[in-house]
Parts: C-alpha cells; sequence; structure tokens
C-alpha cells in the first residue's frame, strides 16, 4: 500500500473492522441492518463525517416510479433566499434556488439518505443550491437497472413539477454522487441526452464506478482501505443477482461503455489516488474531455474511496469539499445571474 496518512489509516482500520460486519458475508436481514446505520450529529462523530452547516433545513418528499412505487427524496435548502429568480419568472416572485439531485453512495447495496446529511447540507449552504438526496431501490431486492430507472425519474420529477414545489429552479439543475451514487449520475446525464431533456449544467462524479466489468479495476489496490475488490464483487453479485439480465459493459448500467459521450454536461471527476476504482474514474474523466465536454479531473494523493464521507480523517476533505462546491456553484449560477459573485468559501 503507498503512503496513508496516520489518521486515514487508523480510522479506516477501525471502519474496516467495525461491528457492522463486511458486504462479502452479509445476508439479507444484515444488509437491512447496516443501512439503517447513520452516525450521530454531534461531536466526536461530525469531526469525522464533517457538521451540518445551522442555515440549512432539512425535509422529505415524495415522487412516484415508472413502475408506481412511491420513494422519498432528502430535501436540503438554504434558508436565505439567495437563490436568484428561475427563467421566466414574474418580478417580485419569491426566489428559487438552483438544484443538486444527489445520489448516494454504498455499492447500489448500501447506504441511505441520512448519512449523507453533513455532504448535502454543506452542498447546498456552500453552492446557493436546492440539494435533493434521492432513497433509490437497492439489491438485492431490486437488481439493476432498477436503481438506474428510480435515478432518472427523480430528476424528471423534479423538471417536471418537484423543483418548483420544493422552492428549486427546474431550469438549473445538477446531478452529483459518489461511488455508486457516482455511476448513477452519469446514468442520469445519458438518459436526460438521449430523450432530449431534461436539461444538465453539471454532472460531478466523485470516485464513481463506471465500468461493472472491473477490467480496469487497480489490482495494487485490491486490499485497500474501505473498498476492496472482494467487496466489489460481493457488492456486484448483489447488483446484478443469480441470473443476470446485462452484460457489465451494458451501457445503460456502465457508462464508460457508451459509444459517445459528446454532448454530455460539464463534468468535475474526483478520484482517490488508492482506490481501486481510480483508473476507471480517471478513463472516463479522458473520454468525456476526447469527447469535447469541459472536464476538470482531480486524483487525491493519499486518499482512499470513500473520503467525501469522513472528511475529517484526511488530509484533502476540506480541499476536495471546496472544489466540489466551487465547480457546482459556478455551474449553477452562470455569469450574470443574481449571485454569481457572492459566494465565497
Amino acid at each position: 500500500m503507498a503512503w496513508l496518512p496516520l489518521r486515514t489509516r487508523l480510522f479506516t482500520t477501525l471502519l474496516d473492522r467495525g461491528v457492522r460486519g463486511s458486504i462479502i458475508d452479509m445476508d439479507l436481514a444484515e444488509i437491512q441492518r447496516s443501512r439503517a446505520f447513520t452516525a450521530p450529529l454531534r461531536r466526536p462523530f461530525t469531526w469525522i463525517t464533517g457538521a451540518v452547516p445551522r442555515d440549512v433545513r432539512i425535509g422529505d418528499a415524495w415522487f412516484t416510479t415508472r413502475d408506481g412505487v412511491g420513494r422519498q427524496v432528502r430535501t436540503y435548502l438554504p434558508s436565505g433566499r439567495t437563490g436568484g429568480q428561475p427563467s421566466g419568472a414574474a418580478r417580485g416572485a419569491p426566489a428559487a434556488y438552483p438544484v443538486v439531485v444527489f445520489f448516494h453512495g454504498g455499492g447500489w447495496v448500501l447506504g441511505n439518505t441520512r448519512m449523507y446529511d453533513p455532504l448535502c447540507a454543506t452542498i447546498a449552504a456552500r453552492a446557493e443550491a436546492l440539494v435533493v438526496s434521492v432513497d433509490y431501490r437497492m439489491a438485492p431486492e431490486h437488481r439493476a437497472p432498477t436503481a438506474v430507472h428510480d435515478a432518472v425519474d427523480a430528476t424528471r420529477w423534479l423538471a417536471d413539477e418537484g423543483a418548483a414545489r420544493l422552492g428549486g429552479d427546474p431550469t438549473r439543475i445538477a446531478v452529483c454522487g459518489d461511488s455508486a451514487g457516482g455511476n448513477l449520475a452519469a446514468l442520469v446525464c445519458h438518459a436526460a441526452l438521449d430523450d432530449g431533456g431534461p436539461a444538465i449544467a453539471h454532472q460531478a462524479l466523485i470516485y464513481p464506478g463506471v465500468d461493472l466489468s472491473m477490467s480496469m479495476l487497480v489490482r495494487e489496490h485490491a486490499n485497500a482501505p474501505v473498498l476492496t475488490q472482494a467487496k466489489i464483487e460481493a457488492f456486484l453479485r448483489h447488483y446484478f443477482g443469480p441470473d443476470p439480465q446485462l452484460s457489465p459493459r451494458d451501457p445503460s448500467i456502465s457508462p464508460y461503455w457508451r459509444e459517445s459521450l459528446r454532448g454530455l454536461p460539464p463534468a468535475l471527476v474526483q478520484t482517490a489516488d488508492l482506490d481501486p476504482l481510480r483508473d476507471e474514474g480517471l478513463a472516463y474523466a479522458a473520454r468525456l474531455t476526447a469527447a469535447g465536454v469541459p472536464t476538470r479531473v482531480t486524483n487525491y494523493l493519499g486518499a482512499v474511496h470513500g473520503f467525501a464521507s469522513f472528511p475529517g480523517m484526511t488530509l484533502i476533505g476540506r480541499q476536495a469539499t471546496l472544489e466540489l462546491v466551487t465547480e457546482l456553484h459556478r455551474h449553477l449560477h452562470p455569469a450574470g445571474s443574481p449571485t454569481a459573485t457572492q459566494w465565497h468559501e
């Protein structure tokens, strides 16, 4: 293993030896119990995860999927009204915030929206946006591509009616996600391009899983902290199921294998240098750039998979968060908009 900061090494050692167990040997009941876990939003936990800004209101809403199932979203709205006016809004109408649709990580199997409160609330406050975190359906109860469909359906609902109802501007939408959520965010952009909308202003992909065939897995980090090759294989077994209906290289679930990436929205791709998924994220960023998509890519040295969830236990957490919110703000508050130059760290 390459050099790892001491604080990260100690924390990830405790994490990997934690009482919640490993996805490698979890049964369904254990998976469901693990999904329910959320770190308390108090010290010392927030020294690890970051705190929730006080000026962000957290709420819940519901949307209906294409197969008629109601799914919940968790909303994060800044308390100040500085979001600017949506296109075509009447003079004097209440301000509406641009929208960031967020998809959590967890290998399409684990995770929940509440455990991302610190990150999503920070994005809301510092990117001056309504953040909507989607509680998409997960495996093994719901196999691929159900999670993709839920992600696409949630984004379409926000563009059609949900954003306006929640205080957002449906003409300014970005997508963001980490790991499996980065996969979903990328695929939402593909679907929007193919379907002629909704327009996506920006995609922020945090150590995304974009090649489910594992053809670019970084073997030297196969036993890295947090995410190992064996864990990836376990997640994929749950996601595909015993009788897979899709090939791992099907572009409907593996963004990297889409034939053309031309016309996709501007992107930020953040990768961790000590992550087995590093090279597929970098390769996807290279393909975006080659296709003419404005792309910023940063490979964080000394960082492991999952760093966005425990920024306080890394040396790069503050910088990675700053880069993320700056890029989202820049694309959601374009030059000439009321708040284009108001944000600062």
